[in-house]
């Protein structure tokens, strides 16, 4: 059904807008992108577009272009800066995705009121909120000033005019899935109406050099809503995650223009606001006066930040016949998975009988692979009910042949754990090199994950290749 293309001779009546696909009929899903509802009656074919008689701005070398109009300027918010590369630059508009009370309006009221008191004309275009609302977060969180101006507008045709008339160094659009033109046909939030009003601000931000930042609303899937040409016209996309039982915020660069799409900006929502912690590893270590069987600290890369991490696992005899439950929060299942088998294959680490548990502590996701070690050597000592010494973190990729792997950028994970407080760690051999370990730090070096086992005197355990 969806392979319906326009036979040789005809019209093509109907086109993609994601893909310019073309179909006699219409259907409700693209047959070659496969996106639902960008199907639409094509239009007559319009002629080529002439050349200008005359350029208003002449094409100069690159040498003489002022660099100086791209400067970045602060916002205030410095893990904010630190995701956007320094700060917003004139005339870039930054798109702004995540779930819904996530804290997005909060940190834009933030960067609205520290924008505002530094001398700037602010303005603030509200489509879900009335005025009223947003100046009562703005009161909670502290972000008044008198050259923040407020607006609750759903037109487009209104909200260019409020552009118009207040000229600001800094637009904040939430959100773009909820202002609509009159001259589009639809309703806010399709994909035509999306890409009218991002098209429009974009040009006004361009034309008048002004910063600008827009919410994006997310799918079930957490993709962001609306055309993938978005994405595309925008200079940043910026992301929120975070759990919604959980205080901790992350927002990462997916695209940036202007600076690394590596870095990580970490947040701590409260009833007072969202406030930056230029230090959160503290947040992802449970305090106990004693080592637990079954945890094991590792040090996660979130861009160039070094974060440490508890991982915490639990096996247990499986009360249930057929299949053992597998549950993971904060990790990958599937790579929980192949890492039981790797003990269960190399290690003699029985647990293939067993229920297994595996957890980060703070709400913390480990999606790099250097947290393997740290997770097999977890669920080894809870099989063994056996804890670490105080003080020992692990770092390293498992493999499928039970090898551990070097990762990148072990120094300064090292450096990062020592500045904490911990005095041992079990890394993938040949991971320093000619580095120097960190004073105080008794540093381990390992070829396998059998050798890891050994080395932290769980292996002997009677539970443990039983």
């Amino acid at each position: 059904m969806w392979r319906m293309a326009a036979k040789k001779g005809s019209t093509p009546a109907y086109k993609c807008t994601e893909c310019g696909w073309t179909a006699i009929k219409w259907v409700g899903r693209c047959g070659e992108c496969q996106a639902w509802g960008t199907v639409v009656e094509a239009g007559a074919v319009k002629p080529r577009t002439a050349p200008a008689r005359h350029v208003e701005r002449h094409a100069q070398p690159i040498s003489d272009v002022d660099a100086t109009l791209a400067a970045a300027a602060p916002t205030g918010v410095g893990e904010f800066d630190r995701v956007l590369g320094g700060g917003l630059v004139p005339g870039a508009v930054v798109l702004i995705a995540g779930e819904p009370g996530i804290g997005k309006s909060t940190l834009l009221l933030d960067v609205a009121g520290r924008t505002a008191r530094a001398g700037k004309d602010v303005l603030y275009i509200s489509g879900e909120e009335s005025a009223a609302q947003v100046r009562l977060r703005g009161e909670r969180i502290e972000a008044m000033a008198r050259t923040l101006y407020l607006a609750a507008e759903t037109d487009l045709a209104t909200v260019l005019a409020q552009i118009e008339q207040v000229d600001p160094g800094l637009l904040i659009v939430d959100s773009v899935q909820t202002i609509a033109s009159a001259d589009i046909e639809g309703a806010p939030g399709n994909v035509s109406q999306i890409r009218e009003v991002a098209a429009s601000i974009i040009q006004v931000a361009k034309e008048k050099n002004i910063a600008t930042l827009l919410v994006g609303h997310v799918t079930k899937d957490g993709s962001i809503a609306g055309p993938r040409v978005l994405e595309h016209l925008v200079d940043v996309v910026v992301q929120f995650e975070g759990e919604r039982h959980s205080r901790l915020r992350m927002v990462r660069a997916v695209k940036n223009r202007f600076g690394p799409t590596d870095e990580v900006g970490c947040f701590d929502l409260s009833d007072v606001g969202i406030v930056g912690l230029p230090d959160p590893s503290g947040l992802f270590l449970t305090r106990t006066a004693e080592p637990a069987p079954g945890t094991c600290i590792t040090v996660t890369l979130e861009g160039r930040r070094p974060l440490v991490t508890e991982v915490q696992a639990l096996l247990a005899p499986s009360g249930q016949g057929g299949s053992p439950r597998r549950t993971t929060s904060g990790v990958d299942s599937s790579r929980t998975a192949m890492i039981l088998a790797v003990l269960d294959r190399h290690c003699g680490v029985k647990a293939r009988d067993s229920d297994c548990y595996v957890s980060t502590v703070g709400g913390v996701r480990l999606a790099e692979p250097a947290a393997d070690l740290a997770i097999a050597l977890a669920m080894a000592s809870s099989l063994a009910d056996q804890p670490f010494r105080q003080g020992t973190l692990a770092i390293g990729e498992v493999g499928l042949a039970g090898d551990v792997r070097a990762v990148q950028g072990v120094p300064r994970r090292l450096a990062e754990a020592a500045r904490i407080g911990f005095t041992r760690a079990i890394v993938p051999k040949g991971s320093l090199g000619d580095e120097s370990t960190p004073q105080g730090m008794d540093v381990r070096e390992v070829a396998d994950l059998a050798s890891a086992v050994r080395l932290l005197n769980i292996a002997a355990a009677p539970a443990i290749g039983s």
